[in-house]
């Protein structure tokens, strides 16, 4: 009989189904426990025709059975696994699996998401360097996508400060994007965290960056943005965090440049203003 685990890795690399069916069928085997009968699954599921199709011509493929098989030999987590973080659990959309490179213990930690600009300007780096380093010191863990500006930064200074940082990639952890991280990627891998729901081999796809995003915001109890234009991905990333009742801080900027536009509505619309790092201390009553 199928494990449970494998499973869940067989589920989580389906191809053709998104993450939001995957979760429902999922919930559909933990109900019924049924890990057999495709075709009941995906009624119980209510999947559409498309995610129906795809989990049937799928499922017995080869294709799919040597991806679990190369896939196993790589540390992951479950969502039923005690590793594995409650409060990303509870969230809409969980993740069914998350591969892992590194210190799996810092999911326990008071973890902050910090999510901004690709393309920062002075202003947000003079930012980043007067709040992380000081954060690094309190042991609060920085989680990021790994990607530029903002991104990158962050886990550069937590990591200059020796503080624990976690980077949730859009891509299979054989994979770094964008290229020049790769250092980075390597680093954080070492002294703190890497994540991906991805398998290995899996590209840097478009529609991964928003999916990331929910993990990004899932994982912390807190989202702190700083600089964001009116329509980016560290706005997605905000929202995504409010839906799960997740504190959302922002950093207030220049009224007069476009990158600064999101975090001043953040903030008029609710979100906490940052001032200074005990802003964001106060939260993890630190």
């Amino acid at each position: 009989m199928m494990s449970i685990r494998k499973f869940l890795l067989q589920l989580n690399l389906c191809r053709g189904i998104g993450q939001v069916s995957k979760v429902r069928l999922w919930q559909a085997t933990s109900q019924h426990h049924c890990f057999t009968d495709l075709k009941a699954l995906a009624q119980w599921a209510q999947l559409g025709p498309s995610s129906q199709e795809a989990l049937l011509n799928n499922w017995a493929s080869d294709q799919l059975a040597a991806a679990v098989e190369y896939n196993q030999r790589f540390p992951y987590i479950t969502i039923v696994d005690d590793d594995y973080p409650d409060q990303l659990r509870e969230t809409y959309c969980p993740p069914l699996v998350l591969f892992y490179t590194g210190r799996l213990e810092l999911l326990k930690n008071p973890l902050l998401a910090v999510v901004g600009a690709r393309d920062m300007s002075n202003y947000g780096e003079t930012v980043l360097r007067g709040l992380i380093p000081q954060l690094a010191k309190r042991q609060v863990t920085v989680v990021s996508g790994l990607a530029k500006g903002v991104d990158g930064m962050s886990h550069r200074l937590a990591l200059a400060n020796d503080g624990p940082t976690i980077g949730v990639v859009g891509c299979g952890l054989d994979r770094v994007y964008p290229t020049e991280n790769r250092q980075l990627q390597e680093t954080v891998a070492q002294r703190g965290l890497v994540l991906s729901e991805y398998g290995r081999g899996e590209p840097p796809l478009a529609y991964h960056f928003p999916e990331r995003n929910r993990i990004i915001a899932g994982l912390a109890s807190t989202v702190l943005v700083i600089e964001a234009k009116k329509r980016s991905g560290s706005l997605i990333t905000a929202n995504l965090a409010l839906e799960e009742n997740r504190t959302v801080c922002a950093v207030p900027g220049r009224i007069d440049t476009s990158r600064s536009m999101g975090c001043n509505e953040l903030i008029a619309a609710g979100a906490k203003p940052i001032l200074r790092v005990q802003d964001i201390l106060d939260e993890f009553l630190l």
